[in-house]
Parts: structure tokens; sequence; C-alpha cells
């Protein structure tokens, strides 16, 4: 089945809906197909493929509203599915902001190539797929005698389908991934230091070699070699590019219309006012080429904008969805991030870490948490300890805590390595003063 004929299927299926007392619908038909590849002790210990056709059905009806899937997608068992998903949405309470996007907000039908489609997908071929995951974990045994163990992967994903609405709404997505990594375990005196390298793109030429990727895994692991806690105090801290990220998430969740609606957001009444240092600008761009995030609209349909979230520190908008959009009267943008892009800095970490005294990068955390009502964070931490502009050793055991109204006002460099190899391109981050609890 092909978009063109999941498109007719999805207004057939609408038209059955509305015969059967449905107000509004909107239907999505998609095929997925994902295939793994991993690799243990020199063995192969995982190749799964899976593959999917599936409708995932939303129902409005006398202000009420339901969502239902099936992977069974033959007409004469959707019918039932069909009349079963209307005749249920009639027992659920009302609710008056449960509307489908009104047709206004697709005046302008954005169109163009996002580059989300390798056609060089149908070319691959098995022994492709084991050979890059298993050259992985043979370059990275080769590469120390400290190696306990390499976990090596490839995998890749395919996906395309639909979006019908019956206001007349109608768009399609055909997109591709790819990516392999390893995981590497190393010897040391009373632990077994570990750390990972894996990349995702949307291309298959641009996933790094096996020896880059190798290489990468094992120097990242026995970085970790020898690592201590150190005294607790407030130290400048960089933020290695690849795990920035997991920062900025302590904004998103604040930043969106349901937390603000359910009055767990510390963000509440911020917009327009500061919220971070000057040096965070941020902004999501879904037309990002080759961004893994790229798409023209949201899961709800929603046509998207690029739109600068932070400006300077300024908290400029919000990820607003349809329905928490008309609770609050607030004008739809989306209800989640595309590509983060930020303005970078002129500084690699290599020159930053030139200039501390004393501080340390993280490159790894390890749970904690983050509290959206009151900004209050905890994370554990993994990283090296600097001094006098050079790395002494390997750090553990450590947490870093605060409160995101400061911290973020304690930002005082981004770097300029923006990671490649997801929807958040980050680069490195330096902060001043943050607090760290160890010895």
């Amino acid at each position: 089945m092909n978009n063109k004929e999941r498109t007719a299927l999805a207004e057939w299926i609408i038209k059955e809906a509305v015969k059967a007392g449905a107000d509004e619908i909107s239907a999505v038909i998609y095929t997925s197909r994902g295939i793994q590849v991993e690799y243990r002790d020199k063995k192969l210990e995982k190749l799964q493929e899976s593959s999917q056709n599936s409708l995932n059905l939303n129902v409005y009806t006398k202000q009420k509203y339901s969502g239902h899937s099936t992977n069974d997608l033959k007409k004469e068992s959707l019918q039932k599915f069909i009349e079963e998903a209307v005749a249920s949405t009639k027992y659920l309470t009302e609710d008056e902001f449960r509307k489908l996007p009104e047709l206004k907000y697709y005046t302008e039908k954005p169109s163009g190539d996002l580059g989300t489609r390798d056609n060089h997908y149908e070319k691959i071929e098995p022994a492709e797929r084991l050979k890059i995951a298993s050259e992985i974990e043979q370059i990275a045994l080769a590469q120390s005698d400290k190696i306990i163990s390499v976990t090596s992967g490839y995998n890749d994903n395919y996906s395309e389908g639909v979006r019908v609405h019956s206001n007349g709404f109608s768009a399609e997505w055909n997109e591709t991934s790819f990516s392999a990594g390893a995981s590497v375990t190393v010897k040391d005196e009373n632990s077994r230091p570990e750390d990972w390298f894996y990349a995702s793109t949307r291309f298959f030429k641009d996933v790094p070699s096996p020896e880059v990727i190798a290489k990468n895994a094992v120097e990242r692991a026995l970085k970790k070699i020898g690592q201590k806690k150190i005294p607790s105090g407030k130290y400048p801290m960089i933020v290695e590019n690849r795990i920035g990220g997991r920062l900025l998430y302590m904004l998103y969740g604040p930043m969106t219309a349901r937390a603000i609606q359910q009055k767990s957001s510390f963000l509440e009444g911020m917009l327009g006012q500061k919220i971070a240092s000057e040096k965070l600008t941020a902004i999501d761009d879904p037309f990002l080429q080759k961004g893994l995030s790229s798409k023209f609209y949201d899961y709800e349909g929603l046509p998207l904008k690029k739109r600068t979230i932070i400006e300077k520190g300024i908290l400029r908008n919000f990820y607003v969805d349809n329905y928490y959009g008309r609770k609050l009267g607030m004008e739809f943008t989306s209800g989640s991030p595309t590509n983060i892009i930020f303005e970078y800095g002129s500084r690699s970490v290599a020159e930053i870490i030139k200039e501390i005294k004393k501080g340390i990068l993280v490159n790894g955390f390890i749970g904690g948490n983050s509290n959206s009502t009151t900004g209050d964070f905890s994370l554990g931490i993994v990283g090296l300890l600097i001094e006098d502009g050079a790395v002494i050793h390997a750090v553990n055991e450590m947490n870093i805590s605060g409160n995101a109204k400061e911290f973020w006002n304690q930002l005082i460099e981004m770097g300029n390595d923006p990671y490649e190899y997801s929807s958040t391109r980050s680069p490195a981050m330096m902060f001043d003063d943050v607090n760290f609890s160890g010895l």
C-alpha cells in the first residue's frame, strides 16, 4: 500500500465514522519497518526485524473524545472497528476543548524536501548490516587489553504514512533513520567503568565508519579508569555536547501548555522575561535539512514554523498544543520540540579547558530528577577533574544540584561544537559556580 492508497482508505474510514455518528475524525495510517543487529563476545547476539501497518483513529463526537488503533486494515474488519469506536466514545465525559484544529491553520501548505528519506535504504543488504556491527566490535576489542566486553550494534528504520482529518486536512510523510554504535566496559582496580558512542542519522552515508565509532567508544571508557570522588564544593562545570539535551529538558517540560494549565510549570507567567543567561539562544527548527525531528506538521497535524524559543536568555515561546491551547486561550504553536539549534560560541572544549584553574568536565548523567513545578533538580554525574588547564583524573559518584531559575543564569559560555547525531544540537556549555556534592 502506498501513500495514495492510504489516503483513499483514510477518506473512506472518515466517511464511515461520520455515518456512524462521529462529528470529527482524524485518521493516521502508516507502515514502519525496523531492523536491529547486535554483537557481543564475538557472536551475533541479536537480529530482529519488525514491520507493521497501523491505523490510529481519533473520534470526536458531542464534545467527547477517544483514541483507537488497529493493525488490521482490511475494510471488512475496519467496518466493525469504526462502529465500535464511535459507539464507545458516546459513553465518555464531555470535554468542550476536544476538537480538531480549525482549517484556518492550513491556509499555507508547506512543501519541499527536508532530507528525511534516503533512497539507498532499499539497497542495504542483510550482510552489510551484520558486517557493520561485527566490525565495530572487532575494532573496539583490538584497541586495548583493558577491555572486558564490547556490545556493538546497528539498526535502521523506515516509515511512511498519511494523516487525514474530516475537515479537509491531509498530509503525508516518508522517512528513514540509521544508527550504529558500541558500549565498552573496561578493567579498573575496584570497578568496571563503561561508556558508549552511538550515532544516528537520516542518511546511511552519514553514519560514521566502524573505526570511528569503535575508537570513540573505547577512548571514552578508558578515560574513566581511576575515577573517584573529589571534595564537595562549587566548581566551574563544562557539560559535554552530547549530553546537553538532558539539562535542556528541565526547561522543555515546563514550557508546555500542559504543564502551565496543570500548574506544574515554574515558567508560568514568564513569557517575555529573562529565564537564562544571555548566552542561551535556542531555536526550534522543524525544517532543518536531514534533521532527526524535521517535519512539516506535528502529532496533531498543526503546521510547524521555525520559532525562537529562548532569545539571549529571554523566553519567547511556549509549546502550545491544540487541546491545552484551547483550555488556556493561547494561540497554538506545537505541543513538543522538533530540532533545537543554538547560537554557538567560538571556542572548542579543549580551548575552554585550558583556562580553567579547577573545574569538572561532565560527560555523563546518572539518574536524578528535576521538578517542573519548582525548578529544583539533582543529577548524578560522571566526568573529568580539570586543574590548571589539564585533565587530572576521572570523577564519579557525585551530584550536581540547584534550581533551574538560578542555574541557567550561571551559563557563561556556549561551545562551537553542536552535537550532530541528535535532534537537540547542543554544543558544550560552561556554567560557573555549580554546586557539586562529593566527599
